[in-house]
């Protein structure tokens, strides 16, 4: 990741907006894939699951709008991508939406999210990894508070 840090803020915005596209254009594709293969089989259960279902509610609510708004999320952005493909949302509705949330994703994190990366980097590893360990456990007390609420 030396050369992403040493590259000028063009190149490195650039490489993100290309990788989040790429990643995202994959997903979605896949999930149209699956939309496909899956639609008849016993294995159409698999698309009720618990992150699908709150990708779907996304999409529901905020329709196409759902796309770009899922790359500032934490969580569902994959789920959302996919979801957009398993419902077969149009290529001409998808393609404007996801630039735009590869756009927004490439902002966040060539700016914002970098520098935070390489401050943990500059702590050390005995750091960072209590730092994952603390995000582990109070992820993992959020979603035991979310379902005991359900």
């Amino acid at each position: 990741m030396d050369w992403l840090r040493d590259a000028s803020f063009g190149w490195a915005f650039a490489f993100l907006f290309l990788l989040a596209m790429a990643r995202a254009n994959i997903t979605y594709w896949i999930g149209r894939g699956i939309a496909a293969g899956v639609e008849h089989t016993r294995f159409q259960h698999l698309l009720r699951g618990p992150i699908y279902q709150r990708a779907e509610r996304f999409i529901q609510r905020w329709g196409v709008f759902a796309v770009p708004l899922s790359f500032m999320t934490v969580g569902i952005q994959t789920a959302v991508n996919a979801s957009a493909g398993v419902a077969r949302m149009p290529l001409l509705r998808y393609l404007p939406a996801v630039v735009a949330g590869c756009l927004i994703w490439a902002t966040i994190y060539s700016t914002v999210g970098m520098a935070v990366i390489y401050a943990w980097l500059a702590l050390g590893w005995q750091w960072i990894a209590a730092g994952a360990l603390l995000l582990l456990v109070a992820t993992l007390a959020w979603i035991r508070h979310r379902r005991k609420d359900s």
